[in-house]
């Protein structure tokens, strides 16, 4: 059974970066942990996170609730850009 914490990790509307995390783990799966070798998922991570982190920031001194918007509205910005 997955603890709270994990299915929050795993929960779409709450982490933004679900896709990432998953190639990067798989990467790693698959190179013997070999970090160097999966560089590349790691800065898609960075950036995922850091993307999604700056507009929670602007949502929540703008006061829109709620901060991280929901996985439907994240494809629209992307979409949008």
């Amino acid at each position: 059974r997955m603890s709270r914490h994990a299915k929050k990790l795993r929960d779409h509307d709450i982490n933004p970066c679900v896709a990432e995390t998953d190639a990067t783990t798989k990467c790693m799966d698959d190179n013997s942990y070999k970090k160097d070798l999966c560089t590349d998922y790691f800065l898609k991570y960075k950036n995922c996170r850091k993307f999604w982190h700056e507009i929670m920031m602007q949502r929540k001194r703008s006061g829109v609730k709620p901060e991280m918007p929901s996985a439907e509205e994240r494809k629209k910005i992307l979409e949008s850009m």
